[in-house]
């Protein structure tokens, strides 16, 4: 067995207004929680925001010292803590630390006495931890346990104000050369992700492996990235740069209506990338018949995909923090079951025509 599926990921960022309001006013997350020095955090202030089933974090630094500002100096506004919720907290901390997982912090109570939470803290890759949460009851094990909360019941219920999030669909995340086999074994052995898939993608004179890993439910999925050393330097030799070390490059956010999400966000503010207008050119050759119209994704940017299960519909964001190297993802699965493999080359692309732009 293994931590069954995604309790919360907490971002650290030195941007804090700008970052919740990214999430609240674009997103349409709503605040369900704040803690900092008033509930007895002396080094960092954290906002918890909810969207359906998403539950994010928000951390920045109170003062220089301390450990979100040193994440901070060393990678900029990145994901810091990806969280599992386990049914034996104790049975998988042995398992994670015997495969290798740096012990940050042994199984315990949660700091706030009202609630019934037992967590531990265990490394993941690069300087990512895995807080490993078995919680009392569904809405405790979706925060933070190691600092009390204020917490607006109310809020946690509300309808959100934009397109509902069904969950966090996969983490992509890249690694350095010749790590991705080791970081794919070590998510098997310490967290029982199994593999799923791996694609290579060559885009003109750059290139990249990627592997899948995933728990048996699909509750917890990875995509791991890795440049290849033999071709000319990339965006994700970029991102490893900019981001000093392996990271969570995007989440995904999975939605049941793309096109309708798209149009809303967009509307609010999220800038997404753009595809060209040839890609839609050929979608039905490539693709099949569709239930959408293409006139509408061409519209939206919307990328297609199929596998054998069916298909799925995607498009990334562009980055909405200082060092552009984390951004997000909205995914819409029609029965599909893979992660868009023909999508990554057109991903790459329109990554790289942002990349040069900005290098002007």
């Amino acid at each position: 067995m293994s931590p069954n599926t995604l309790a919360y990921s907490e971002l650290y960022t030195a941007c804090e207004d700008a970052a919740t309001t990214y999430f609240t006013d674009r997103f349409g997350f709503r605040l369900i929680a704040t803690a900092g020095p008033e509930t007895g955090t002396a080094d960092r202030r954290s906002w918890a925001l909810r969207n359906g089933a998403v539950t994010l974090v928000v951390t920045a630094p109170v003062g220089d010292d301390g450990e979100v500002s040193r994440h901070l100096d060393a990678h900029g506004d990145s994901f810091a803590d990806l969280a599992f919720v386990c049914e034996d907290l104790d049975r998988d901390y042995v398992r994670a630390t015997g495969a290798g997982a740096t012990a940050l912090r042994a199984p315990t109570d949660a700091v706030d006495p009202a609630r019934a939470d037992r967590f531990a803290v265990v490394s993941g890759f690069g300087d990512l931890r895995h807080t490993l949460v078995q919680p009392s009851r569904p809405f405790a094990g979706t925060l933070p346990p190691d600092r009390r909360w204020n917490i607006d019941d109310t809020a946690a219920d509300a309808p959100a104000p934009a397109p509902v999030l069904g969950g966090v669909d996969h983490i992509a995340a890249c690694v350095p050369v010749d790590t991705l086999k080791r970081t794919v074994d070590f998510y098997n052995q310490a967290f029982d992700l199994h593999y799923f898939s791996e694609e290579y993608i060559l885009v003109g004179d750059q290139a990249m492996d990627s592997k899948v890993v995933r728990n048996e439910s699909g509750g917890i999925t990875f995509t791991l990235i890795e440049p290849d050393p033999t071709r000319n330097p990339g965006q994700i030799d970029q991102f490893l740069a900019a981001h000093a070390g392996a990271g969570v490059q995007h989440l995904a956010f999975l939605v049941e209506d793309i096109v309708g999400a798209v149009r809303e966000l967009g509307g609010r503010g999220v800038e997404f990338l753009t595809t060209p207008a040839t890609y839609y050119d050929v979608i039905r050759e490539r693709v099949g018949d569709l239930e959408e119209h293409i006139a509408d994704l061409r519209e939206t940017n919307v990328l297609v995909d199929r596998d054998e299960w069916g298909h799925l519909l995607q498009i990334f964001t562009r980055s909405p923090h200082e060092r552009r190297t984390v951004f997000y993802e909205l995914i819409q699965r029609n029965g599909a079951q893979g992660f868009g493999s023909s999508n990554i080359k057109a991903l790459y692309e329109a990554v790289e025509r942002t990349r040069e732009t900005a290098d002007e």
